[in-house]
């Protein structure tokens, strides 16, 4: 690590570890929070955070059943995320890995499985934060709980799931030495302390900072600590999302961040580590709150045209003086767009020759259509479900 670039230590301090050709330089982050004066354009970024933010509750207050717009959220978060980590799958892989039609009949050739194990992994640890945050708050045991299930049984799974590191690590080019590291953070003893300083930030009361700048001063100390041997971008991005939720900042798991730091994959990494090398906490809370307000209008949007189309999807159904079972069978494609005959026959709790009729009603009011052209074992897709959550915001 070049620590002449990090000589100014605005936002903490460079250590030598070791003696003679071993040693290196790491970065130790001060504890929490930052000096940060208000100035006019800070505040207005903050405002319009606040107000998207407090739109979006809103919406998830007001919706008549939000919880089936949770799960297209979560997983276009675990795509996005994973992909700043260099996966390639898409929310139409991650779908079929779950429903086990990997690949899809009819599709472009499938990613490597490993990589939609990984985004599938990401789904598993978010949804179990969730759960856990009735039962223990986002704190340090949390974070080594939400790590075990993201690196379970994929690439890396033996770099201690669930435990801090005991080694040093490093951020640079692949292959690089820890000398010719882009960032070097602290060491096993200094980690440690680093963390317990961010556990208590996390459960202290701030009262100078709002709660979405505090967002911002815990994601980058985060970063700065580094403490899982791999993982951490995944595990910082959480917290975000655990976050928003346990200080009731929404109502409902609907604002990510990581469509917004994938886009901007560039400025992010270069935001935080302008933190750390020059104390840039201004431009990195303002990139984090432009962020948060982009973010949360185009979720409110997203949220918006699903239930509009499930409100038509139903519509058609009752005007075609069909079932229940059809429309249940709708909310189910909320969870599970791609979907097989057995697949409807367990989600129904119907036979097999039920559940057929009923995909089969779907496909002929225009909700469903069958990818591939297999005669048995076919699959199903909901491609305006995936449309919505996949397209790029306008």
């Amino acid at each position: 690590m070049n620590h002449a670039r990090f000589l100014e230590r605005p936002a903490g301090q460079v250590v030598k570890v070791g003696q003679g050709d071993v040693a290196y330089r790491a970065f130790v982050p001060n504890p929490l929070p930052p000096e940060l004066a208000p100035d006019a354009e800070l505040m207005g970024t903050l405002s319009d955070a606040s107000y998207a933010l407090g739109e979006l509750a809103a919406l998830g207050r007001s919706m008549a059943n939000p919880h089936l717009l949770i799960s297209p959220f979560v997983r276009r978060e675990a795509v996005l995320s994973s992909r700043i980590e260099g996966t390639q799958a898409s929310v139409a892989d991650l779908y079929a890995y779950e429903a086990g039609q990997l690949p899809i009949p009819g599709f472009e050739p499938s990613p490597p499985e490993s990589d939609v194990r990984e985004v599938a992994n990401y789904v598993v640890a978010l949804e179990y934060g969730l759960q856990r945050l009735s039962t223990l708050p986002v704190s340090l045991r949390l974070t080594r709980e939400l790590h075990e299930r993201l690196r379970r049984g994929v690439r890396g799974e033996h770099a201690t799931p669930g435990e801090f590191r005991r080694s040093q690590n490093w951020i640079g080019r692949p292959g690089c030495s820890l000398n010719q590291a882009l960032f070097v953070p602290p060491p096993v003893p200094e980690m440690e302390s680093a963390l317990d300083a961010f556990e208590k930030y996390l459960h202290a009361e701030d009262r100078e900072h709002s709660p979405l700048v505090r967002l911002a001063f815990i994601h980058y100390q985060f970063e700065a600590i580094h403490p899982f041997l791999d993982g951490n971008g995944r595990i910082g991005r959480l917290l975000i999302s655990l976050l928003l939720v346990s200080w009731n900042l929404l109502p409902l798991p609907l604002l990510y961040l990581s469509a917004y730091f994938e886009r901007e994959r560039d400025r992010y990494y270069n935001a935080l580590l302008a933190v750390s090398e020059r104390g840039a906490w201004r431009e990195w809370v303002l990139f984090f709150l432009q962020g948060v307000a982009e973010q949360a209008r185009d979720a409110g949007a997203r949220a918006r045209r699903l239930e509009d189309l499930r409100a038509t999807w139903r519509e058609r159904l009752i005007q075609a003086r069909s079932s229940s079972l059809p429309l249940a069978l709708v909310d189910a494609l909320f969870t599970q767009p791609v979907i097989t005959i057995p697949k409807a026959e367990k989600l129904l709790g119907v036979t097999y020759r039920s559940a057929q009729l009923n995909v089969e009603k779907l496909v002929a009011a225009g909700i469903l259509r069958q990818v591939g052209t297999a005669s048995y074992g076919k699959t199903y897709l909901a491609g305006e479900i995936l449309r919505i959550v996949s397209e790029h915001p306008a």
